[in-house]
C-alpha cells in the first residue's frame, strides 16, 4: 500500500512538473527563431507578403521570424510539412487558397486539412476579375454571356492552371451564367493574358496584377470583379453578383495556420500581433501594392472562412467532375 501511495505521489508530482514546464515554455515563447513556411517560390505575392509580415513579427516578438519556401504539388508539400511539425509555435504555415480545394480535387491527402492544422489569423484576399480583350464586342457581362449562349462552342475562358482557383471560378461562372464553354489552361497568369490580348480566348477570370499594364495600355477591358463589394485594387469594377451572377464570388486568400496541437495562448498571441500588423498603414500599402485586399480575421473567423471555402469549392469540383492532374 505504501508503495502504491509513493507511486501515486510521484506520478502527481511528475504531471505537475510537466504542466509547469509546458506553461513556462508557452510563457517564454518565442525564445528562438520561428519558421514561416511559404508554399510558393520566392518573389511572388505569397512569398513577399509573408516576408513583410515576418519582419513585423520579428520586431514585435524580439525573435527572428524567417520565411522558408517549400514548393510543390499545388501547396501540398508545405501544408504537409507544417501539419507534421511539432505543435510548439515554431513552425507556421502561410496558407493560400488551394488549401481549401485540395482534398476535393485529390480525394485524399497525406494530412487531414480539417484536423491536422489550426487557423491562426487571416491576412488578405486576392480578388478575381473578369477581363476581356478591349477590341472585343463585349462591353458588359451580359453581352459576354449572350455570346456564350448563342455560339455553338460557347465561351473560352483562360486560367493559370488546371485546378487553380481561377479555373474553379471560371467553372462557377459558366454554371451560374447558364452558358456552355471551356476553360483553357496556361502555365500562369502571364501566358493567359498574352493569349487574351492576342484574341485567342474570350475572357479570363483571375488576379488583376499581371493584367494592369495591358489594361492601362487600352488592350484589355475589365467587366467586373468576383467579390462581395468593389475592390480597392481596381474600384471601377462592379461585383459580378450585382450583374446577374449572385453566386460568382471568388478570391485567392492568405493566412497563418499552425499544427493543430499548438497551445491556444500561442495562437492568440500570434492572432493579436498579426491583427495589429494589418492596422499599420505602411504594411497595408505594401500588401495592396501586391494586389491584395486586407481582410484581417480572428482564429475563429478564419476557421469558419476556410470551412465555407471547402464547402463551396467542393460543390463546384463535384459538379464539374474535376480531378487533380
Amino acid at each position: 500500500m505504501k508503495l502504491v501511495k509513493r507511486l501515486l505521489l510521484f506520478a502527481g508530482a511528475t504531471g505537475l512538473a510537466m504542466t509547469l514546464t509546458t506553461a513556462a515554455a508557452q510563457d517564454s515563447w518565442p525564445d528562438r527563431s520561428v519558421k514561416i513556411i511559404s508554399p510558393y517560390g520566392a518573389g511572388g505575392p505569397n512569398d513577399i507578403s509573408a516576408r513583410v509580415l515576418a519582419d513585423r513579427l520579428s520586431t514585435e516578438f524580439g525573435q527572428t521570424f524567417v520565411v522558408e519556401n517549400k514548393t510543390g504539388a499545388g501547396t501540398i508539400v508545405a501544408n504537409n510539412f507544417v501539419a507534421k511539425a511539432d505543435p510548439d509555435g515554431y513552425t507556421i504555415l502561410y496558407a493560400a487558397a488551394p488549401f481549401s480545394t485540395l482534398e476535393a480535387l485529390h480525394g485524399s491527402l497525406s494530412y487531414d486539412p480539417k484536423k491536422d492544422l489550426k487557423a491562426v489569423a487571416m491576412v488578405a484576399t486576392v480578388p478575381l476579375f473578369l477581363i476581356v480583350n478591349a477590341n472585343s464586342p463585349y462591353k458588359t457581362v451580359d453581352e459576354l454571356i449572350k455570346h456564350g449562349k448563342s455560339d455553338s462552342d460557347g465561351l473560352t475562358i483562360g486560367s493559370p492552371g488546371h485546378g487553380s482557383l481561377p479555373h474553379l471560378a471560371a467553372e462557377l461562372f459558366l454554371r451560374d451564367a447558364g452558358t456552355k464553354g471551356i476553360v483553357v489552361h496556361y502555365k500562369g497568369d502571364v501566358a493567359a493574358y498574352t493569349d487574351l490580348v492576342a484574341g485567342r480566348v474570350d475572357a479570363t477570370l483571375t488576379a488583376i496584377t499581371a493584367a494592369l499594364p495591358h489594361i492601362q495600355a487600352g488592350k484589355l477591358r475589365v467587366l467586373g470583379v468576383a467579390s462581395d463589394t468593389t475592390s480597392g485594387i481596381y474600384p471601377d469594377a462592379r461585383p459580378l453578383k450585382d450583374q446577374g451572377l449572385p453566386n460568382v464570388v471568388a478570391a485567392g486568400w492568405y493566412g497563418f495556420m499552425v499544427p493543430s496541437g499548438t497551445p491556444d495562448d500561442i495562437v492568440q498571441r500570434l492572432d493579436d500581433e498579426v491583427g495589429q500588423a494589418l492596422d499599420d498603414p505602411s504594411i497595408k500599402k505594401r500588401l495592396v501594392d501586391l494586389g491584395m485586399d486586407i481582410r484581417p480575421g480572428t482564429s475563429a473567423q478564419f476557421a469558419q472562412f476556410i470551412q465555407s471555402e471547402m464547402d463551396k469549392w467542393g460543390d463546384v469540383i463535384k459538379h464539374a467532375n474535376l480531378k487533380a492532374k
